[in-house]
């Protein structure tokens, strides 16, 4: 979404047309949920999307039209048996998307009030309006944008939001999730999370890597700067370079944070977890065997750690899917963060704690 809003503020800045298509409203099962966006520009180009297939085409071809045009438009489409036939999929759910072609006053400032929530990555509303009757909205589109906090941040003309439409938008600590109410879309972003990955050997150079593409913040920790540099990690958010008990002493974890930790030895990764276990980050992960496992941390046991601190440690990380390669390795580390991002401690609640009791 952040590239997509970038080339958005770029081609009003430039004064290039493009045509915004959002998914706003499903129901059921559907290929991309309610906040999903694709930018179409004269050329045929695009960037983003609405989950492929005769939906995606079919938008394409009615909203190509739409192009230097004002104002905005709704598309429903019932995904049902003709759809299911074309793409090969039974998904028997419901889809709504918004066209429309940011043009005029204010869509410049809007935008680069969105892309600046996106960046801080704190999270954020949008609030659309999808029937100006019900919502007491100016139009059809009308988008009004809240922080993190619920303060008004932005709308597409300026005014403020009606009190029914304020006092609808959910405290991101509910983990609210895409809604539909009095004719208005209600579009949460949830906060960014930083993860950081300490070890930039090849597991956690894969882990890295793979976590980036899918919209974590990503920050490595090593203290060898010929593993920890820009050609092996181009595209990790931070490089952190240093001996480890410093670095990771000083390391700025918050609520928003989960750490993975995949170093080169037992001893590193010992000296990891004692900096992390008893920090804020709802999610540590620690590579390895169970017996290596379990020796740490019987050793941080005997250090003081508390069994609580240890007790939530996701010990060995990842998923269970038969992981040999160090790909495979990465795609179950990360599938895992992707469920604890999107499901919540909810996600970990069969996982067993590697914190068996210890023998008398």
């Amino acid at each position: 979404m952040r590239n997509l809003m970038r080339h958005l503020t770029d081609s009003l800045t430039s004064g290039r047309e493009v045509l915004l298509c959002r998914v706003v409203a499903t129901r059921g099962s559907t290929p991309q949920k309610a906040g999903a966006a694709m930018l179409l520009t004269p050329d045929g180009g695009q960037i983003g999307t609405l989950g492929g297939g005769c939906v995606e085409d079919e938008v394409r071809r009615k909203a190509a039209g739409r192009i230097g045009r004002d104002g905005a438009e709704l598309y429903s489409y019932v995904l049902n048996h003709d759809y299911a036939w074309a793409d090969g999929l039974i998904c028997g759910g419901k889809m709504v998307i918004l066209a429309e072609c940011p043009r005029g006053p204010g869509q410049l400032a809007y935008h680069q009030a969105h892309l600046g929530l996106l960046e801080a990555g704190l999270g954020f509303t949008e609030a659309v309006a999808l029937d100006p009757e019900k919502s007491g909205a100016s139009t059809l589109g009308a988008r009004f944008l809240f922080d993190h906090e619920g303060a008004f941040v932005a709308s597409l003309d300026g005014r403020e939001p009606a009190a029914e439409i304020a006092g609808r938008v959910a405290p991101l600590d509910q983990r609210p999730r895409p809604s539909e109410s009095g004719g208005v879309a209600y579009l949460p972003t949830m906060p960014r999370i930083r993860l950081i990955v300490i070890g930039a050997g090849h597991v956690g150079q894969a882990v890295a890597e793979l976590a980036a593409r899918v919209d974590f913040d990503v920050w490595v920790v090593d203290d060898r700067p010929q593993y920890a540099n820009r050609e092996r990690l181009p595209n990790a958010r931070r490089l952190i370079v240093g001996p480890m008990g410093i670095v990771l002493r000083d390391l700025d974890v918050t609520p928003h944070t989960y750490v993975v930790i995949v170093t080169r030895g037992h001893g590193h990764d010992q000296e990891a977890l004692q900096h992390m276990a008893p920090t804020v980050a709802p999610y540590v992960g620690l590579i390895g065997s169970k017996r290596k496992i379990r020796l740490i941390f019987d050793t941080l046991l005997d250090e003081g750690i508390s069994e609580e601190a240890l007790a939530r440690v996701a010990a060995p990380v990842g998923l269970d899917i038969g992981s040999e390669s160090v790909d495979e390795i990465a795609v179950s580390i990360v599938a895992e963060l992707i469920a604890r991002r999107n499901l919540g401690a909810d996600a970990h609640s069969a996982r067993k704690s590697a914190l068996a009791p210890r023998p008398a």
